[in-house]
């Protein structure tokens, strides 16, 4: 496993997705697909804009680590692994955001 927590995190969401584990969160959210995994990513988002409008701090990491989840369950459901978004990132890096934003292409 990787020293990186959020590797690790997503390296056990791509082995549940194989092995598809009984009494599995993350097999129920394969299981019932990718709408389901998108309101649940909806949800978290909703939570976490709430916990930070309060400024409760706690409330904040907590939901954070739950949208963090949810994305990677989404990720591993489409077939792409951590290393794209790493890739991705490190490419950002030394870039302004208006620069990278104004260079965007139409996804």
């Amino acid at each position: 496993m990787s020293q990186n927590p959020f590797m690790e995190v997503f390296e056990v969401i791509e082995k549940r997705k194989i092995e598809m584990p009984e009494n599995s969160y993350t097999t129920q959210l394969f299981q019932k697909g990718e709408n389901q995994i998108i309101k649940k990513i909806g949800e978290e988002t909703a939570e976490l804009i709430m916990a930070a409008a309060k400024k409760n701090r706690t409330g904040l990491i907590y939901e954070t680590a739950d949208l963090f989840y949810h994305i990677f369950v989404l990720l591993a459901n489409e077939g792409i692994h951590f290393e794209e978004i790493e890739k991705e990132l490190k490419r950002r890096m030394g870039v302004s955001g208006l620069e990278e934003k104004a260079n965007r292409k139409e996804k």
